[in-house]
């Protein structure tokens, strides 16, 4: 037999044996540590409020308030003295006499109620000075448990017997004192945050204010106490935390005390500070966005293909919602217009898509004429809402049995209109204008040509977008018109001016625009999603002017640019009778015609045919063009069938 081999087995034996006892002991270790770093956060308020406690009874025993209670403390025994002697002197005059008005009796009656009422005091002044020297918290802690650990086990010992040992009174107090001690010693423990070392040096400063360990002592001085977090996670949006509360707190009240948290957490002004509901009702989140998942992708310019916008939160890309109306709110800076132009970009590309923009404004319809039907003058946007009235009936009709929407394609695209600044068009529409035949008219009918296709014209694939910076539902025309908002199902609100403005964007009050920083950051609110909606802030793609102007040009939308839906009707009037299209014969002015007038009839002699090429050709406003057409029409100088003008002959 080979001893040394055995040997050598037996000691290697040994020391794997010791190995794995030892990491046995560094798990069970590790996994205790874990524990009672998890338990900590529980425990730390009672230890919290025992330490506060216990410095508060430490600062009042003074030497002062010493010598003030061993004072109390004689006069209220000299006192009682007193009050024993008087009552026993009171018992023997009533002994000895049995006249109650007798002298020795009403004085000895007066003497013990004096005695009384000084005991009385001096008991008070009593309670007092041991409230101003209280006992300290271990001195209290015993006699608490004294008082139950005595009692029980005197019950343990009259109930049990030597054959029968009955321990649980004696147990059970035993237990509590347990309890008590575990706990302050858990939450007691230092548990130190263990800080991602991807945390910038402001995240790691607010991880460690989050940390029990710091929250908990200092909760009380700003109205928090009763509220433990959990260490706070690093996420792809910043920094989120749990948050226990007591009996004491809603998650509601929490959140209504989000400025005594962000003073708590020393968080910046601007930085944002979320506090919503947690997984259970006595839970809370704090979400600090020190981060967003859209950091390091690059938003500008459009191709397409591009992402309309990014998940600030999860990170995902969101396209162009194309084919549904939106409405875009937000206000002065907010970047509505470099958010909106890739939407248009997009709306405008395909070659089964075309763009209309309306623009009082005039600034942003000048950057997409060579992509876009662009109307800024009123009479303009008059002429375009007929186009756009006739074109969705035509549509409607031909729509085949059993379809929803019609199937769009180069003969027939889909049209957006984007609205710029519907509060100034909706302004402009009601103001009314003297004509020149003297009676005051206004542009309500492009307001209710607006209507109409928000209502009507989904399904004819003429979808209306308006934008605006103050959409509030008003009685005096600003803002918004409830008819046409009502119609909206996708609401995209980037910075508005106030809370009033938001609810009015969204139609509730938890969804605060108004608390978005600027520019290019929104909400979106999709009502086809129902209660699954997007509620994290998402980062818009955004187009600068010059962007815009050096996109490729594309068709632009017309009724007279689009095949017909229908038999083609018979062939239109031409500029005169005659069978070929020759410019009409001049004729005699009239010499009492104003100069528009005059520059109206020759250029329809010279061969135009519609109000925006004779606006062309003679360079006058489109409006004054139509008033003057109007009074030529009504002179019986020109006739007009449909949009042709023509000069009108006498057979």
């Amino acid at each position: 037999m080979d001893y040394a081999a055995a040997w050598n087995k037996i000691g290697t034996g040994t020391k794997t044996a010791r190995s794995f006892s030892a990491d046995r002991i560094n798990k069970v270790t590790t996994a205790t540590g874990r524990a009672l770093d998890t338990a900590a956060p529980v425990c730390a308020p009672f230890a919290a409020r025992w330490d506060a406690e216990a410095d508060r009874r430490t600062k009042l025993r003074t030497p002062e308030n010493l010598k003030a209670l061993i004072a109390a403390q004689r006069v209220n025994t000299s006192a009682r003295s007193t009050a024993a002697t008087a009552s026993s002197q009171r018992k023997a005059a009533k002994a000895a006499s049995k006249n109650p008005l007798n002298g020795g009796r009403r004085a000895a009656r007066t003497a013990d109620k004096a005695a009384r009422g000084h005991a009385k005091v001096a008991r008070t002044d009593l309670k007092t000075a041991r409230r101003n020297y209280p006992a300290t918290m271990r001195q209290l802690a015993v006699r608490a448990h004294a008082a139950h650990t005595i009692p029980a086990g005197l019950a343990s010992y009259v109930m049990s017997s030597a054959e029968h040992w009955t321990m649980w009174p004696a147990g059970t107090s035993l237990s509590l004192i347990g309890l008590n001690v575990a706990a302050l010693a858990v939450g007691r423990r230092k548990v130190v945050a263990d800080l991602d070392d991807a945390m910038t040096a402001e995240e790691k400063r607010l991880a460690s204010r989050l940390d029990p360990t710091y929250w908990v002592p200092n909760a009380d001085a700003r109205g928090l106490s009763g509220t433990v977090p959990t260490p706070a996670e690093l996420t792809a949006a910043g920094l989120v935390s749990h948050v226990r509360l007591d009996d004491r707190w809603t998650p509601k009240g929490f959140k209504a005390k989000t400025d005594e948290i962000r003073a708590l957490l020393g968080a910046r002004t601007d930085l944002r500070v979320e506090v919503k509901h947690g997984s259970h009702g006595d839970r809370a989140t704090i979400i600090l966005r020190t981060r967003s998942a859209s950091d390091g992708i690059t938003l500008s310019g459009w191709k397409p293909g591009d992402c309309w916008a990014i998940d600030t939160v999860t990170g995902e890309t969101i396209p162009v919602p194309l084919g549904k109306r939106m409405l875009i709110a937000g206000t002065s800076g907010a970047g509505k217009s470099y958010s909106a132009r890739p939407l248009m970009a997009e709306a405008s590309e395909p070659i089964d898509h075309r763009l209309v923009i309306f623009d009082r404004k005039y600034i942003e319809a000048r950057n997409w004429k060579h992509r876009a039907r662009t109307a800024v003058e009123l009479d303009e946007m008059r002429e375009v809402v007929q186009e756009l009235l006739a074109e969705g009936e035509e549509r409607l009709k031909v729509l085949p049995r059993g379809e929803d929407v019609i199937t769009i394609s180069p003969e027939r695209p889909r049209i957006t209109v984007f609205v710029d600044e519907m509060g100034e068009l909706l302004q402009d529409c009601k103001t009314k204008y003297e004509d020149e035949d003297g009676k005051k008219r206004d542009y309500q009918d492009v307001i209710e040509g607006l209507r109409t296709i928000a209502r009507k014209y989904r399904a004819a694939e003429i979808i209306l977008c308006p934008a605006t910076q103050k959409p509030t539902l008003s009685g005096d025309g600003h803002g918004l018109d409830s008819q046409i908002a009502g119609q909206m199902t996708i609401k995209l609100g980037l910075a508005v001016a106030n809370q009033t403005d938001a609810m009015t964007v969204f139609g509730r009050s938890d969804w605060p625009a108004h608390d978005l920083p600027m520019p290019g950051y929104a909400l979106l609110f999709d009502q086809d999603k129902g209660p699954k909606q997007r509620r994290n802030p998402i980062k818009l793609r955004f187009m600068s002017p010059k962007e815009v102007i050096a996109l490729p040009s594309r068709p632009i939308w017309s009724r007279s640019s689009v095949a017909p839906a229908v038999p083609a009707p018979a062939a239109p009037l031409r500029l005169v009778k005659d069978a070929t299209p020759a410019p009409a014969p001049a004729a005699a002015v009239p010499a009492d015609l104003t100069d528009n007038q005059v520059a109206v009839l020759k250029a329809v002699q010279g061969g135009t045919s519609t109000n925006a090429e004779i606006a062309k050709a003679v360079g006058i406003n489109p409006g004054s063009v139509d008033r003057a057409v109007k009074a030529l029409i009504k002179r019986g100088l020109l006739a007009k069938d449909g949009t042709t003008i023509r000069v009108e002959v006498a057979a």
